[in-house]
């Protein structure tokens, strides 16, 4: 493991190859799972405030869900998630030519809204730990991403590098670079 100021890398992350393969996998981490993407508090009131202009991109079915519901639920553990259509596909998914979509990413990707997605999103296969001040960076292994596994392996693509943008989002360029050093100095790629 890495520690970064307050931030715990597991090698995992590291070591491990992964690159999204959308041609493969079909969005399938937007429609499968027992519960919507996690949300922070923040959030919710970006995509509340947002909503007029993500609808537009969202099918009749998101629709209906979000109106009726609102824009977040809540998983068995009380956490905050995006709702689900049928209790399978994310409220916010779309689909471009049977590939499973988020419509919050798409008003951003249009200039719309600068909010892209939620972080848990973004960031995924990473999910994020908290205890106290530290967090702790894991990777998430699911049988619907083989063949993520296969096309990082292929182009020799660590996760956290497949991830850079959006761990710099949450944690700052500066912090990225310091993982990058840390990574360069003990020689763990």
């Amino acid at each position: 493991m890495i520690m970064v100021d307050n931030v715990v890398v597991s090698d995992e992350l590291i070591k491990a190859r992964f690159m999204c393969n959308l041609a493969e996998c079909k969005g399938a981490c937007c429609i499968e799972g027992d519960a919507g993407a996690p949300l922070k508090v923040e959030e919710i009131g970006i995509i509340e405030d947002d909503l007029d202009l993500i609808k537009p991109f969202m099918t009749p079915e998101g629709l209906k869900v979000v109106e009726e519901f609102g824009v977040f639920d809540y998983d068995s553990f009380g956490n905050f998630v995006t709702p689900l259509i049928k209790d399978r596909d994310c409220a916010f998914v779309f689909y471009n030519d049977g590939v499973a979509a988020c419509a919050i990413e798409k008003a951003h990707l249009e200039g719309e809204i600068d909010f892209r997605k939620p972080i848990s999103c973004y960031l995924y296969p990473i999910r994020v730990s908290k205890s106290g001040p530290i967090e702790t960076l894991h990777f998430h292994r699911w049988n619907i991403c083989s063949p993520a596994f296969s096309f990082g392996q292929q182009q020799q693509m660590p996760v956290y590098q497949f991830l850079r943008e959006p761990l710099i989002l949450k944690y700052g360029y500066a912090w990225f670079k310091k993982l990058e050093q840390l990574v360069a100095k003990k020689k763990l790629r």
